[in-house]
């Protein structure tokens, strides 16, 4: 099989266990299992094989992300993906929680009292070289509870990687009892498919996603990259794919909120982007990014950084004047743009060098910088959100006498028709009249207490509802 890295070293030898087992397998008319192949359904005998004969899959999408998460196991993966080290790190990562790897993925240790009190239900699927194409995860606890052998499906002899990819992502795809790739590993995916040549309708139909769907992923994965390529310092350290995977509600929002701003002002959109990636970073609630618009920084976060945050002073802004109107003038929000950006930059830095080694010196002072981050963000984050609690409290009166004026306006086309087809209710009507005559009074009573001149709506409301 042609492959990047070549075969596994046990590769003839497995060849010839594979074909004797295919042979008897095909005598006895055993048990099959159907994939996708090259765009058509094909039937693969199912035969046993001893779980140490065969190699977990270094390209797998379900752990794709998790592979940067030790950079010097990855390295060991990467130049030699057969050997020991790197087949013990991909179980290590198989049995690991997606979003943490520093901890136990709770569906695997399902999946391994599953194994033990039923058995292997389903086949797993390998190439003839025996590489796991479905069901690495499954291998990984069958070693761990000590059974020799798996039940697997074979593919053609002439398998390359790109079958072994079509493969594993169709099966994944039937979302039958297999774990769900992760968020990252799902895009992953997606680009690795468009980088194929496919049509972004033909890969949107296969993950079972709209396109406009699969564009704003997308946009999420480009500023994931951005944002891994801007954490990188000058010591070499750099955050990971992994790091992002908590994010994915809090990512797809503000891609669709980023979006709506980019429509009218590209400029605040950046300003907006900028302000909750790094919030995002910092791990607040979703719920307090949505306070953070374009002016988050200048109106409520810039005084409260501490100085080794902050990369210029209010009055290092500067002034823009406005056209047409002599003397007027307002901040110069590109210097703003800037000022956030440089921001999100050491946010992104800092936590890449506690990802590095928590315990070395760097680290410390990072995670202390973090620290003052975060606690002026959630300072930040309660007065905006104050002040949007306060522009709806301003604003619910209004929108909620616009709503009765149109339930009222609605109501007198209605009362029309009701008393032309003479099916209108009297004596409901006029009950329900009374009603409103005693709320309006009761909203009057409210209003005469107002210190303020009444306006001409007032007014109105004063007298109509005054008792005689």
């Amino acid at each position: 099989m042609a492959v990047s890295s070549g075969v596994p070293p046990q590769a003839e030898q497995i060849r010839k266990v594979v074909e004797e087992r295919l042979k008897q397998a095909e005598i006895e008319n055993g048990a099959k299992v159907t994939v996708d192949w090259r765009g058509e359904q094909r039937h693969l005998y199912v035969i046993s094989m001893p779980v140490d004969m065969l190699y977990y899959n270094p390209y797998t999408h379900r752990i794709r992300a998790q592979r940067t998460f030790d950079p010097e196991r990855n390295r060991i993966l990467e130049e030699d993906p057969w050997s020991d080290e790197a087949q013990a790190y991909l179980a290590d990562l198989l049995r690991r929680r997606p979003s943490n790897p520093n901890h136990t993925d709770p569906d695997y240790l399902a999946l391994v009292r599953e194994l033990e009190e039923f058995g292997q239900r389903e086949p797993g699927i390998i190439s003839p070289d025996g590489i796991i194409v479905d069901g690495n995860t499954r291998c990984v606890a069958l070693r761990e509870l000590g059974i020799p052998n798996m039940r697997v499906g074979v593919l053609p002899s002439d398998t390359t990687l790109q079958d072994i990819t079509s493969v594993e992502l169709a099966l994944q795809l039937r979302r039958d009892r297999r774990r769900e790739y992760s968020y990252i590993n799902r895009l992953i995916a997606i680009e690795e498919q468009l980088a194929n040549g496919r049509s972004e309708e033909a890969v949107a139909r296969d993950f079972n996603i709209r396109v406009k769907t699969l564009r704003q992923d997308r946009w999420v994965y480009a500023l994931i990259r951005e944002a891994i390529e801007r954490s990188r310092t000058e010591n070499g350290a750099q955050l990971r794919l992994v790091d992002f995977e908590e994010h994915q509600e809090k990512l797809r929002e503000l891609q669709r909120d980023y979006a709506k701003k980019a429509a009218t002002d590209p400029e605040a959109a950046e300003r907006l982007k900028e302000a909750r990636l790094a919030m995002v970073i910092l791990n607040l609630p979703k719920t307090s990014l949505r306070y953070a618009e374009e002016d988050f920084h200048s109106r409520y976060l810039d005084e409260r950084l501490p100085d080794e945050l902050r990369d210029i002073d209010q009055e290092d802004v500067g002034s823009v004047a406005i056209p047409g109107l002599p003397g007027v003038s307002v901040p110069d929000t590109k210097a703003w743009a800037k000022a956030e950006k440089a921001l999100t930059d050491k946010l992104l830095k800092a936590y890449a060098t506690i990802n590095r080694d928590p315990s070395a010196a760097d680290a410390k002072s990072a995670s202390a910088l973090i620290t003052k981050a975060r606690d002026s963000f959630d300072l930040a984050v309660r007065l905006a959100g104050q002040n949007a609690q306060l522009r709806k409290r301003q604003v619910a009166v209004q929108e909620r006498l616009s709503e009765a004026a149109e339930f009222i306006k609605q109501c007198a086309t209605e009362y029309a028709e009701a008393k032309a087809k003479r099916a209108l209710d009297e004596e409901a009507f006029d009950e329900a009249l009374i009603q409103l005559r005693e709320s309006l009074a009761r909203l009057a009573r409210q209003a005469s207490r107002s210190a303020h001149e009444p306006g001409e709506g007032v007014k109105w409301l004063l007298e109509t509802t005054r008792e005689s």
